[in-house]
């Protein structure tokens, strides 16, 4: 198995036509990308800013539920052949949204930061990733997203749309345009595990 194809976000913004919000109509049966690729908006509108913000705040509760009663085995299955493990996975989304909250303290604190990416594929082939109880992670992204969504809901139109950071692979990313993209990576990775589950009758 090559390396490359485990590496399952998009970490360059392209593609296919999908909401980034809390729609299914992106839903296909692509199994890398079953709500359609993340395509990164320009600016969002209030409303935009608030589906975001929902659907970074009940990302906790669904990936509790898209794990339920899943036995150890089940938890070690790739969700799709050559991807991650719905282990890896859920450690996966904990080390994301790390990496995302502090990019967006940077952003909030420092003149447009340059940040520096992680090998997500890399990092899900480290023990804790591949062994740990996904409870860990579950309990991390709880509270990680109590502290992301309260410091969401208290940013100004400034904050939102004139402060970001600087990607070194997809350029320039405002706030609003780094929560429209969690919102999307939640659902996302949601979704590789109950399409799996669906797929296998569990």
């Amino acid at each position: 198995m090559q390396p490359h194809n485990r590496y399952c976000c998009a970490t360059r913004f392209s593609c296919s036509a999908t909401v980034f919000h809390g729609s299914v109509e992106g839903m296909n049966n692509d199994l890398r990308h079953p709500i359609g690729k993340f395509v990164r908006p320009a600016t969002l509108t209030q409303q935009e800013r608030e589906e975001a913000i929902q659907n970074i705040a009940q990302l906790p509760k669904q990936l509790r539920a898209a794990v339920a009663g899943l036995s150890e085995s089940q938890l070690d299955t790739p969700y799709r052949d050559g991807g991650w493990t719905v282990r890896q996975t859920i450690h996966h989304v904990a080390d994301s949204h790390m990496q995302a909250t502090a990019r967006v303290r940077l952003a909030l604190t420092e003149d447009w930061p340059a940040i520096t990416p992680y090998k997500e594929n890399v990092w899900a082939e480290l023990e804790d990733a591949r062994t740990l109880p996904v409870d860990v992670s579950l309990q991390l992204v709880d509270s990680l997203h109590t502290r992301w969504v309260t410091l969401l809901r208290s940013l100004d139109e400034s904050g939102w749309s004139k402060r970001g950071y600087k990607h070194p692979e997809s350029g320039n990313q405002t706030i609003e345009q780094v929560a429209a993209l969690y919102s999307w990576h939640g659902r996302h990775h949601t979704a590789h595990i109950t399409s799996l589950r669906e797929r296998m009758g569990w």
